[in-house]
């Protein structure tokens, strides 16, 4: 993985010029201490390793904080010049491979629609999909769900009326509903732990690739900026529309490779609670918020494209990997010395 000279407290290293930047300045002392080390360059390929590890580096200072990093770097504003170039970069390219973008009830209906020559990485993982894949998948998940929903929380403050109090309550269920030992994220680690993998926050982030990095990239960016609100709100739709019938497969590879309790209880609540959360978040979220300020429809269609753009882009990683017999992360995960109790290879 290589630049182990930038490397964050020993655990990250640079995934090239961007992410050396990023990692350069907020090691170099307290804010202000430090300039960029280097002129970043051209954003050549914002989809590329680099840039979306510098944008993941940003954006965790708003969040868990970088370890061994001072907190007063999250409002550095040399540190944010870079952020914002790196974000216009990867709205950019979004836009150009959303397009064009459908209303916001074609949109919708495309998501509650399932084709039965739909093909994706859970049903891969649940019609052939071995132990391997599945800790491969839970590894890209896990920058994303050990956190669960706290990139759009950033959306509560930024919408009101009815649609905040809707949306405040799917987020609520996602914290387990007052109950802690029920909170998604907490799930998610059982699970990790449940098929031998480490369950700390981003302890595999540096074999995570780009394309999962995005995924929750995207989220942050919507949610950070109030003129994005909407598509914030879109992109939240399309993953509590998608979630319910991804998570029943996934359950089902789960059992399938003799996952217990601990091993299947997330997504198995998933199935559930998302299923209502899209009646929620359809009628209760996006259609009183378009109610309520119209012109924030088009946001919100772009909300839902882009969270297809990303989602569509892993997908084809995951697949294209696993169809070639080869990790879909940056570096294979270390053989497991025994598997877990009552988990099968294959």
């Amino acid at each position: 993985m290589g630049g182990a000279e930038w490397a964050v407290d020993g655990r990250w290293g640079a995934r090239g010029p961007l992410s050396a930047a990023v990692l350069g300045l907020v090691t170099a002392g307290p804010p202000g201490a430090g300039r960029l080390l280097a002129p970043p360059g051209p954003f050549a390929d914002p989809w590329g390793e680099d840039h979306q590890f510098a944008l993941y580096l940003c954006y965790e200072l708003h969040d868990r904080g970088l370890p061994g990093v001072l907190p007063g770097w999250e409002w550095e504003p040399e540190l944010l010049t870079l952020r914002r170039d790196l974000e216009r970069s990867l709205l950019a390219a979004v836009r150009a491979e959303a397009e064009p973008v459908r209303s916001v009830s074609d949109a919708l209906d495309q998501l509650l629609t399932e084709s039965p020559d739909d093909i994706g990485p859970s049903h891969f993982l649940r019609d052939e999909g071995g132990l391997r894949h599945v800790r491969e998948y839970l590894v890209h998940r896990s920058v994303y769900h050990l956190k669960e929903a706290d990139p759009q929380l950033w959306m509560l403050p930024r919408i009101h009326g009815p649609a905040q109090a809707v949306l405040m309550a799917i987020v609520y269920d996602e914290y387990g509903a007052g109950r802690p030992e029920r909170a998604h994220a907490g799930l998610y680690a059982r699970m990790m732990a449940a098929f031998g993998l480490e369950p700390d926050y981003a302890r595999y982030l540096d074999l995570v690739p780009a394309p999962a990095l995005a995924v929750v990239n995207l989220m942050t960016l919507f949610g950070l900026h109030r003129a994005l609100r909407g598509a914030a709100v879109g992109q939240f739709a399309a993953l509590e529309i998608t979630s319910s019938p991804g998570s029943a497969r996934l359950a089902a590879a789960l059992e399938r490779l003799g996952g217990g309790p601990d091993g299947t209880l997330f997504y198995r609540e998933h199935v559930e609670a998302d299923a209502v959360h899209e009646q929620l978040v359809r009628r209760g979220v996006v259609e009183q918020l378009i109610a309520d300020e119209p012109e924030l429809a088009p946001d919100i269609a772009f909300g839902l494209a882009a969270a297809q753009v990303v989602e569509g882009r892993f997908a084809d990683h995951l697949l294209g990997c696993w169809r070639a017999g080869r990790t879909s992360l940056r570096s294979a995960l270390p053989a497991l010395p025994a598997l877990p109790a009552g988990v099968t290879a294959a």
